[in-house]
């Protein structure tokens, strides 16, 4: 107690027939709580209607599968159940309504659970109360999509697989979904590793020839000719507008790899060439760089265009610069402790059992953080890089993560796919399902 007992005066004898009456009521009160309490532990040990109210997802290093932890949760919400996340409490927990289908479903996906009856969920909310730590309703399931061409397979993306692999739905859209105004009926949307420049990752020159390349080309093409673009670059602008006005009118944007760096190019070239003569016909604008709207981007500023088509590059943004003769080594990134009292949005963005994660290599592998305009949140930074970013605009948010995929660092074109099955505890992967569950998230819980 603060300041200690409050202070007595002298102690005054009470009269005897008082004293009694106040040790039978003691007694009777002693006696009642431990016939309650027998009771209870019989119908614990019974199994009974009064067992566990609850159970808790432990997301700390007990757990043993973090990625299909994800995937309960997001079960329990799609049934219309209610679910809370315990923002800082053994790496994020999720605290769950104790029902046998609940508990079935844990037990196939390989999800720890255990039961919190009241007495240890009032101990817990005791913890969290007096602690930087927060509970957030998760109200219900969000109506996801992914932005993807439409042959893709699910490993040519890591949200992809872990959304596959967590077994939380989504819905595949393209081109001609987000002009015609489908993005509505989503809640949350991420962006394949697009490059939304219309450059074909500037693999142009490098993989000319190949049967690949030579499809992409041909299925772009062929989309911007029946929406009415003159081409694929002209097209992508119109893409990245919407998906801007999405985010603009409450939407909430992930994308990894290339699509952050590229997105935003388009949206502050929104009237100027900056596109390789390959794939619009005309070269790029040289005034280019001076041109640029950095008004209309969302997250990144001032940053110095790579018109050259022979550099695999598209600006200064990226500060790996993966596949040019400056490439940086890969090291380690590190996530923010964020307050989940006061900021639950990072918080929520950052729940992880690891706070110091591997670094891993995309076509857009960092973030310089001189490119960031003032007020980006920045999530986890290595050096002067940011690997994982938040902000907003308007009513709604966005959030990028450099790489493109947490368990293979040194991912090429070709290789085999990432087997969750070898991680179902990735803190890499964790940070992209924290954005999946997060417009979940009772809206009034989220203080800015």
């Amino acid at each position: 107690m603060i300041g200690g007992p409050p202070a007595h005066g002298p102690r005054r004898a009470r009269p005897e027939g008082i004293q009694c009456k106040l040790c039978f009521t003691k007694c009777h009160v002693l006696l009642t709580f431990l016939f309650a309490s027998l009771a209870l532990a019989a119908t614990l040990a019974t199994g009974g209607p009064a067992s566990a109210q609850m159970l808790l997802v432990p997301m700390d290093r007990t757990q043993a599968n973090h990625l299909k932890a994800y995937g309960l949760t997001y079960r329990v919400l799609d049934q219309g159940g209610r679910a809370e996340w315990l923002l800082n409490f053994q790496g994020g927990s999720f605290l769950l309504p104790d029902t046998d289908d609940t508990r079935r479903h844990a037990a196939l996906m390989g999800v720890t659970v255990e039961p919190a009856g009241p007495a240890e969920e009032a101990r817990i909310r005791g913890i969290i109360a007096a602690s930087n730590m927060e509970s957030v309703v998760l109200e219900k399931a969000t109506r996801i999509a992914i932005y993807t061409p439409p042959n893709s397979a699910p490993w040519d993306d890591a949200v992809t697989m872990a959304l596959e692999y967590a077994e939380i739905p989504y819905d595949k859209i393209w081109d001609q979904d987000v002009v015609g105004g489908d993005l509505s009926q989503y809640e949350w949307l991420h962006l394949h590793h697009e490059d939304f420049t219309g450059q074909y990752s500037k693999f142009y020159i490098t993989y000319a020839g190949a049967a690949w390349l030579e499809e992409e080309v041909a299925r772009n093409e062929e989309a911007a000719r029946a929406l009415g673009h003159p081409n694929v670059p002209s097209l992508k602008k119109a893409v990245s507008s919407a998906i801007r006005d999405y985010v603009e009118q409450g939407g909430f944007l992930f994308a990894m790899c290339s699509a952050p760096e590229t997105l935003e190019l388009a949206l502050a070239a929104s009237s100027v060439d900056i596109a390789a003569a390959y794939s619009d016909g005309t070269p790029p604008d040289p005034d280019a760089g001076s041109r640029m709207d950095w008004g209309l981007a969302m997250a990144f500023e001032n940053a110095e265009i790579q018109v050259s088509p022979s550099v695999n590059s598209f600006s200064d943004i990226d500060g790996h610069q993966v596949n040019t003769p400056w490439r940086k080594q890969l090291g380690a990134f590190t996530l923010f402790d964020f307050s989940a009292k006061f900021d639950p949005v990072p918080a929520m963005l950052t729940q992880n059992h690891e706070s110091v994660l591997p670094d891993f290599y995309g076509l857009t592998t960092s973030f310089a953080i001189d490119r960031l305009k003032p007020g980006v949140v920045k999530l986890g930074v290595e050096g002067n890089w940011a690997k994982y970013i938040h902000g907003t605009l308007g009513e709604g948010t966005w959030t990028y993560y450099g790489g493109h995929d947490p368990e293979d660092p040194e991912h090429q074109i070709g290789d085999p796919p990432t087997d969750l099955e070898l991680h179902p505890n990735s803190p890499g992967y964790r940070l992209i399902l924290n954005n999946v569950l997060f417009p979940a998230a009772r809206k009034k819980k989220l203080k800015t």
